[in-house]
């Protein structure tokens, strides 16, 4: 079972088996919508949350949220569930305050330190957060990295219809780019959008963007001409089409505490250019990609340049191996199942 926030209370069927507990359920619970994005919701009525869970009665309960998703799960109880974990998906200090903040911004982390302790086991996917974590003391750190669903995202998804598509009428000699990610000021899309002008100067490209956010408008408003945004794609399959098909995939964001989409990318057989701190840098595969220096401009397009400039033929088989050795979902659920184990029979 699921239990997240959203905009009103329901309950659905996410997946359903003929095994026993094959029932999977989302329950959203209402809450009020945060006013930078609207489409986030936060999780409050701890009462409700509460009920569910001493209702269902769960081996494991997780948090995937640090703030209230953790507050929840601890106002639960510690009878609730014989085991509690949480997991690190976002670095809050470290993302929108550490860079402003500096050296002072280090008190924050011992907040974070007690946020985490009344859990078993915290799970986190870079390995660089993993080594923050355990800087600041927190115990019982799991570095598992996301696995990708390669059932979907692979090389054999590449369609020439949707390469056609995604070019658009009258480009198609152009290099095709290519990124992903939520539309908000920490993914940085500033660099990737104004190290594509420079790109777009020197030979013919075209850039396009999926996703969606509050700062869509604003990054509409500033792009340089060959770049089309495509929206939030929910298709999966189309996604993983269009990175299959693309050329080059361009991500800005230093502070990803992982980088699926990149791990995607990867998978797909798509060579990648990525800022080189944060789990974006980890989940790139230098022999097919580039990193450039976080947050520079020149560097990004340097790096593209560089990356377009390779024998096609040979980059697209590096490309190809890269992609076999992308972590797969069915490798991280097997790594956080064996832990739980661990952690179920020493209760």
């Amino acid at each position: 079972m699921v239990i997240a926030p959203g905009p009103k209370d329901v309950e659905s069927v996410l997946y359903a088996s003929t095994a026993p507990q094959g029932r999977s359920r989302l329950v959203r619970i209402a809450g009020p919508a945060l006013p930078y994005d609207r489409t986030y919701h936060l999780l409050g009525r701890f009462d409700k949350i509460r009920a569910r869970v001493r209702v269902e009665r769960p081996d494991v309960l997780e948090a995937h949220s640090p703030y209230l998703g953790a507050a929840a799960v601890v106002a639960a109880g510690r009878s609730a569930s014989a085991v509690r974990t949480a997991f690190w998906h976002a670095d809050h200090v470290g993302t929108y305050l550490e860079p402003w903040m500096g050296r002072l911004s280090r008190p924050l982390f011992l907040g974070v330190k007690a946020l985490l302790a009344p859990f078993d086991a915290t799970f986190v996917a870079g390995a660089a957060q993993a080594r923050k974590l355990r800087a600041i003391g927190i115990k019982n750190v799991e570095h598992v990295p996301f696995g990708v669903d390669v059932q979907t995202f692979h090389p054999g998804a590449r369609r020439e219809d949707v390469r056609r598509t995604l070019l658009g009428e009258g480009h198609g000699d152009a290099a095709l780019l290519v990124g992903v990610g939520r539309f908000a000021f920490e993914k940085r899309w500033d660099v990737v959008l104004d190290a594509f002008a420079r790109v777009s100067a020197r030979r013919e490209a075209v850039l396009v963007l999926f996703g969606d956010g509050p700062e869509r408008e604003r990054l509409e408003r500033r792009a340089p001409p060959g770049v089309r945004f495509a929206g939030f794609e929910t298709d999966r399959a189309e996604l993983a089409a269009a990175l299959a098909s693309a050329d080059l995939l361009v991500h800005g964001c230093p502070r990803e505490t992982f980088g699926l989409v990149v791990g995607e990318a990867v998978a797909c057989g798509l060579p990648v250019v990525v800022p080189d701190a944060g789990g974006a840098a980890e989940s790139a595969d230098r022999t097919c990609g580039e990193v450039y220096r976080s947050l520079d401009v020149e560097a990004c397009d340097e790096a593209i340049l560089r990356v377009l400039a390779r024998d096609p033929t040979e980059l697209r088989a590096l490309a190809l191996e890269a992609a076999t050795r992308v972590p797969t979902a069915t490798e991280h659920f097997t790594r956080v199942l064996a832990v739980y184990a661990d952690l179920l029979r020493a209760c």
